[in-house]
């Protein structure tokens, strides 16, 4: 873009800044005429959130010009609803305070205000207007927090698939619509707003995951969110951390207890202290896991911590630290899942993680009608992994032998600013945004001899394995430059189109050598040479999309939308060599679009539906099929490769239904929902240069993902049920099929149909809340991945059943 073309649209911001909007002001007091401070005040018909300040005064801004229907919550405090004209100055809301209140009562407040599943339209200086959005309200959920058991968390965000693992819920593995669940790579994963993965271009994947117990919720954007938030096909993944507590000081801990020696600690801090406030945390896990060699611990501090500097402006300043160490059991042939899922012949491998994140935010608003935010964010992390990785699976670790070694270490930093721009063409609101993200890493990967020993020892034993024959060491320094816009045109007071556009300048590199040496069936040296390596892949580009909302009445939308997309190829990937896997030398970047066309909102107060089609066109498509090895070596591998032209499509539908506001409306100590989540996906490659693709169906598509589940409450007494079916899908793209008799590899074959059912239940008395559960209820024997590197490679076994007890206490 040239720089007249900026200097366009900064004339037309100034246009638009002429433009106002309607303002309801006031103050919020007690019943003894105390002003409170952090009420809560939402637009009933949009949902739109302000905040009242330290003095109790307030201010609403909104497009509408007619009555307004406002609520005023704040905790202890009796919900209040209030009509206003959309001119209304120097108004006074007076709360009542209340005490002893059930946690169904509670229950029953919140969700007037959160029934929404869905984000808003405009959000602070982000628009979700037209794209697929939802949003996990954590405090409605009855579920395994402790372990961030996602089975359970995403159970109604349709169409994801999940890895699952018994490592305590450190780790999250979650794709979808044909997208490899492993750790979330496919999304752009983010903590309040910025990034967490190890580096958005060059290793797009998440080793941290933000506590559930932590969470006010998890706000995921599908594959139309590339525009504001980076070129992948997912989307976005948003965790968004509790806000602080309104008093000075409020203390809260949780600690679990669980089978296979499970124990946690969270133990949270927040409060608020005039133009201060603070949210910060410690979680502490340790757990044996169900199967031998699984035992792992890990710590996690995060401190947010706020300054109002005036109504206009606040500073937000978020540190986390995350370090675990996990045993890894390993992967399973088939026949070995089918003798005994619980066995592990891996005593040897170990995986560590140290991650360290930084961000500050600062947030303007320039005039009612005009936010800004500039986000600076950074990360200092590492992973490392060692073990034996042989790709036959049912060797036995041999004592004393050669183990793997890979270190990488992840060093970035960036910044993104936004400006978003309300104003009126015609008496219809819309809105402007503009945004650029500069985004830089110098990431090492190395790969090198692990020690002979048993131990969780990171150490290169380059004088132990003088001749080990797949090391290597590299630097990635990776550059990403971006500028990005959206604009909510509002045709009508109830319909919209909003196109966008986003530039992206990516350089990534790899410069750094491996070594390569050949053995004789001696074990001979007959070739031994090192091989220097400076890769620069340099492209500019735009991606471009649009996104339509049509409203027919209050609180029902018919949205679409069609974005391009785009997924850099990684030389981390490339370099980093796996004796069950290969990646091809001409590997490139994978390009494609996704859409989205759907109907969803609420009917009345007794249900919340959403119901899609969508379309994912990929081409250049990267993924794996079975092959013999082409460095020479007689072992079969999965070759990963760009394999071609891929298409997925399915219709996906939820819905939530409120019994007890159909039936028993009246009985305020009564909640009971029913949910339904279903999706139906099918996919093709419709055309490949590899042999025995065309025509096959991806990886990692289930026919049919179904989650269904009822939850009930009465008085303090809540109890949940889920069920989760997901039929056979496919690992790699010649869609080998399973064979029940394979005894040496386990990285070939489908991932077989499985169900699962959970029960969650919790009673609340003052202070105190017990919490208890039993997830994989009917200790069903199934499995979700087929690895080909750590921690496998095999078939990695899904936790067998498990009890947990939560004690939680307030203050």
């Amino acid at each position: 873009m040239k720089l007249k073309d900026f200097k366009y649209l900064f004339f037309l911001f100034v246009i638009f800044n002429s433009y106002a909007q309607n303002k309801v002001s006031g103050i919020i007091t007690s019943e003894n005429n105390v002003p409170l401070t952090a009420v809560e005040i939402y637009i009933k018909s949009s949902g739109a959130k302000f905040v009242s300040n330290s003095k109790g005064e307030f201010t609403i801004t909104t497009e509408n010009s007619e009555e307004l229907e406002l609520v005023f919550h704040k905790d202890q405090y009796a919900i209040l609803e209030k009509k206003v004209t959309a001119s209304s100055e120097n108004l006074t809301v007076v709360l009542e305070k209340i005490v002893n209140l059930t946690e169904v009562t509670v229950s029953k407040q919140k969700e007037k205000l959160f029934a929404i599943n869905k984000l808003k339209d405009i959000d602070e200086t982000a628009i979700y207007a037209g794209k697929k959005t939802e949003v996990v309200a954590i405090d409605k959920l009855t579920a395994n927090k402790a372990t961030n058991n996602a089975r359970q968390i995403f159970a109604q965000v349709t169409g994801l698939t999940i890895n699952e693992s018994s490592d305590g819920g450190l780790q999250l593995s979650i794709g979808g619509r044909g997208l490899d669940p492993n750790r979330t790579s496919n999304f752009n994963t983010r903590q309040n707003g910025y990034d967490i993965s190890a580096d958005v271009l060059g290793y797009p994947e998440s080793y941290y995951a933000t506590p559930t117990e932590s969470l006010e919720e998890i706000q995921v954007v599908r594959g139309a969110a590339s525009l504001q938030y980076g070129t992948q096909f997912g989307g976005l993944v948003n965790f968004k951390t509790k806000t602080p507590s309104s008093k000075i000081m409020e203390f809260q801990t949780r600690t679990t207890v669980g089978s296979y020696s499970l124990f946690t600690n969270f133990t949270s801090l927040s409060g608020t202290k005039n133009k201060f406030s603070y949210y910060t945390f410690y979680n502490y896990k340790q757990g044996d896991g169900f199967r031998p060699n699984s035992e792992f611990n890990s710590k996690n501090y995060f401190g947010n911590f706020n300054y109002k500097l005036n109504d206009n402006t606040s500073l937000h300043f978020d540190y986390t630290h995350f370090n675990y160490l996990a045993h890894q059991a390993g992967g399973l042939t088939d026949v070995m899942f089918t003798e005994d899922p619980l066995q592990s012949n891996r005593t040897r491998n170990w995986f560590a993680v140290n991650w360290n994140l930084f961000a500050l935010r600062l947030k303007h608003k320039f005039n009612p009608t005009t936010d800004f935010s500039l986000q600076l964010f950074g990360l200092d992390a590492s992973r490392k992994a060692v073990g034996f990785r042989s790709n036959r699976v049912a060797d036995t670790d041999p004592v004393g032998g050669q183990r793997d070694l890979i270190i990488g270490e992840f060093v970035n930093w960036g910044a993104e600013s936004r400006i978003l721009k309300r104003y009126k063409i015609k008496n219809q609101t819309s809105a402007l945004l503009l945004g650029a993200k500069y985004y830089q890493s110098k990431n090492t990967g190395i790969q090198g001899p692990g020690s002979s020993g048993s131990d969780a020892n990171f150490n290169i034993a380059t004088n132990e394995f003088p001749f080990y024959q797949n090391q290597s060491n590299y630097s990635y320094p990776n550059l990403n430059l971006s500028v990005f816009g959206e604009n909510i045109f509002k045709i009508t007071s109830n319909f919209s189109v909003t196109p966008g556009f986003r530039f992206e300048k990516i350089k990534t590199q790899a410069n750094g050598w491996y070594r390569k040496i050949n053995l004789d069936f001696s074990g001979n040296v007959i070739l031994d040479e090192t091989k220097n390596e400076n890769n620069v892949k340099d492209r500019n580009f735009f991606l471009f999309g649009v996104g339509l909302s049509y409203k027919p009445q209050n609180k029902i939308e018919i949205y679409g939308n069609v974005s391009q997309n785009y997924r850099s190829v990684t030389f981390n990937d490339i370099r980093t060599v796996s004796p069950s896997q290969v990646i091809a030398e001409n590997i490139t970047d994978e390009k494609g679009y996704t859409s989205d066309i759907g109907i969803r909102g609420q009917i009345g107060s007794k249900i919340t539906f959403d119901t899609s089609i969508y379309g994912l066109y990929y081409d250049d498509k990267i993924g794996e099929y079975e092959t013999e090895n082409p460095n020479g070596s007689a072992a079969v591998v999965r070759l990963r490769d760009n394999i071609g032209t891929a298409l997925t499509y399915g219709f996906e539908t939820m819905f939530d239904w409120s019994l007890n506001k159909t039936f028993f409306e009246n009985n305020d100590n009564l909640i009971w929902n029913l949910f339904s989540n279903i999706a139906v996906t099918n996919s093709e490659y419709l055309k490949s240069n590899a042999p025995n693709i065309e025509g096959n169906k991806v990886e990692f598509v289930p026919l049919y993902n179904i989650k269904t589940g009822t939850g009930f409450g009465y008085k303090n007494f809540m109890s949940s049920i889920q069920f989760t079916y997901v039929s056979s899908q496919f690992t790699e793209a010649k869609n080998s099929r399973t064979d029940l008799k394979d005894n040496t590899y386990g990285i070939f074959g489908q991932i077989p149909d499985y169900y699962v059912a959970d029960f969650s239940s919790s009673y609340k008395l003052g202070k105190w809340k017990l919490e208890v559960g039993v997830t994989n209820l009917t200790n069903n024997s199934y499995f979700t991945r087929r690895a080909t590197g750590y921690p496998g490679p095999g078939i990695i076994p899904s936790d067998a059943r498990s009890f947990y007890t939560t004690l939680e206490f307030v203050f």
